[in-house]
């Protein structure tokens, strides 16, 4: 009787394979390098009273600036992207269209009262959406695989490429299983001369109910008409960027998570000047920050990862760019966005 939203265990064959899985040990899938997802010396009791006492700039004081773009009519001769807040964006090169970790149900918990979005950040919605070529989905977090969006999806996507194990949740939510690919770390599909993903490292774990990483999390390498473009998903910071920089390195486009970090899980998210180091390790050309602007998962204050970040990229000499929500972003010759963020 446990409610869909919480997805499905992997089984059968999907099981075996990530039992047989290089990091599989003891009853689960684990991070290259030792990593703990919550510190030991950590204080519960100083936890829960800091989730009680949060300080009211965790969230904007205004509505959130952002730009409705056609979504349906847009000219991508040259490769682009679109930022929909957290983790959630659209990349189109020509007539091919990739959607990555959508959120679009007001709220990153199975609970529809808890985690909402910041006010002004949610103006997209499933019907804005043309067909989706490729849905990419890095890991099955509440705040990247939505159950209530993946539902209005589903007449919309053509194929999705996943971490190991997340198939198991698409399949029990009505999606087929010969339209989902699930990778392993550096394993790859090639979808025709153009298109082409892989499935890199990232330092994090996974669970959408009580028993943690039983799928796998994964960052992504994009190859797309002749671009390359990391899609980072949720990592910790460690050696893995420096490895993926060298095999795939450079990169037009960096996607990095920059927010939702704290100092008693130091291994599981980046600090933002850990996402700066992380983009040149990659030998990104621009780096563009996610998984901050639409909702509070930390205590930090809601634009304090990208005022942290920028900082931090501009003293490495790192190209930096921070589009609102909405505004479109082309990868071969970055805009320079306004700070808008800086209140």
């Amino acid at each position: 009787m446990i409610p869909k939203t919480f997805g499905e265990k992997p089984s059968g064959e999907r099981l075996k394979k990530i039992q047989q899985s290089p990091n599989y040990k003891n009853g689960a899938l684990n991070n290259i390098e030792p990593t703990e997802v919550l510190l030991k010396s950590a204080s519960r009791w100083k936890m829960l009273k800091d989730s009680f006492n949060r300080p009211k700039d965790i969230k904007p004081l205004q509505r959130m600036p952002s730009v409705k773009t056609d979504l349906k009519n847009l000219n991508a001769d040259e490769p682009l992207v679109i930022w929909f807040g957290h983790s959630s964006y659209y990349i189109q090169s020509k007539d091919i269209r990739i959607l990555v970790d959508p959120v679009f149900s007001g709220s990153a918990s199975p609970f529809k009262s808890m985690i909402k979005s910041f006010e002004g950040s949610d103006i997209y919605t499933v019907d804005d959406f043309p067909e989706i070529d490729y849905l990419v989905i890095t890991h099955d977090h509440y705040d990247h695989l939505n159950y209530p969006t993946l539902l209005k999806l589903k007449n919309k996507v053509k194929h999705i490429v996943t971490s190991l194990g997340v198939g198991a949740h698409l399949e029990h939510w009505g999606y087929h299983k010969n339209m989902i690919t699930e990778l392993y770390w550096w394993e790859d599909i090639k979808f025709g001369n153009d298109i082409h993903f892989t499935a890199t490292p990232a330092r994090h774990f996974t669970g959408r109910l009580l028993k943690r990483n039983q799928t796998l999390w994964s960052s992504f390498v994009l190859y797309i008409h002749g671009h390359k473009i990391f899609l980072g998903g949720d990592s910790g910071y460690d050696s893995q960027f420096k490895e993926i920089g060298k095999r795939f390195g450079p990169f037009d486009l960096a996607i990095l998570e920059c927010g939702q970090y704290g100092e008693n899980w130091p291994y599981i998210h980046m600090m933002p000047e850990e996402t700066a180091q992380a983009a040149l390790d990659l030998q990104a050309k621009t780096l563009l920050p996610v998984h901050w602007g639409k909702f509070a998962l930390s205590i930090h204050p809601w634009n304090e990862p990208i005022k942290r970040v920028f900082k931090e990229a501009e003293k490495l000499h790192q190209k930096i760019v921070s589009p609102k929500i909405g505004e479109v972003l082309y990868i071969k010759n970055p805009t320079h966005f306004e700070k808008w963020w800086d209140v």
